[in-house]
């Protein structure tokens, strides 16, 4: 059975199907990782929109 860090807490936790939180070690270190995710503590990167005023084609 492989073995993982939790990504909270670092804690090694057995990457099993009876581990019903994983990749977490628990429910706590699952809603701590959600909150971070609702409070926009982590992104995804992505380029910005283009902004439609800047486009010299745009009024032909």
């Amino acid at each position: 059975m492989p073995v993982v860090a939790c990504p909270t807490c670092a804690k090694k936790v057995e990457w099993t199907e009876a581990n019903k939180y994983r990749p977490f070690c628990s429910e706590r270190c699952k809603q701590i990782d959600l909150g971070a995710w609702a409070e926009e503590k982590y992104t995804i990167p992505a380029a910005a929109p283009a902004d439609p005023l800047d486009d010299p084609l745009a009024d032909e």
